[in-house]
């Protein structure tokens, strides 16, 4: 019984916050088509928004991207820890309105997929002709990523990378550099 209202009050406060996102998704605009297949593999985060769900993560983060035959997206996200560790999180990405520009990237077990807060938005705001770096942010703009092929890149393209989040309306002076060794 107890878990049911746990789950009932996690739903409502889902609607609110899927409500919130819908306004303010006009604000945000994304680079239109995306070819997932070019997408999919190994990327290097070179600077985020301090996330919560980061908090562990020290240096070396990476994210991969494979291709489902269900039309959905396994992400692997890894990092090291201050203690050296490799860890990793496993969720899914789908699309959303099949735009391959707006992702939704769930986390969460499985069984809670049909709330809607477990889903968050992963928005392709910028991406290089060649797919060598991409910005991903979301239509709140609270979360954002650079990310790039290349394991390390020079301060000056780091600098152009963060240029063009800001020119996206992003609060730069939020972004931490991740260390890559």
């Amino acid at each position: 019984m107890k878990t049911r209202w746990i789950i009932a009050a996690l739903a409502v406060a889902g609607v609110a916050f899927a409500a919130t996102s819908k306004a303010q998704a006009a604000d945000q605009s994304t680079v239109g088509n995306v070819d997932l297949k070019r997408y999919a593999g190994l990327w290097y985060e070179q600077a985020n928004f301090p996330m919560f769900f980061q908090r562990k993560c020290a240096k070396n983060t990476t994210a991969e991207y494979t291709l489902r035959e269900d039309g959905m997206v396994t992400v692997v996200n890894s990092c090291d820890t201050k203690e050296g560790k490799r860890i990793q999180s496993e969720g899914v990405a789908r699309m959303k309105d099949k735009d391959p520009s707006k992702l939704e990237v769930r986390f969460a077990p499985k069984w809670l997929s049909a709330l809607p807060f477990v889903w968050g938005d992963y928005w392709i705001i910028d991406l290089d002709p060649d797919y060598k770096w991409s910005i991903v942010g979301s239509p709140s703009k609270k979360y954002l990523w650079i990310l790039t092929r290349d394991k390390r890149i020079d301060w000056a393209t780091k600098e152009q990378l963060i240029q063009r989040a800001r020119k996206h309306g992003y609060d730069v002076s939020r972004i931490v550099e991740t260390k890559q060794d």
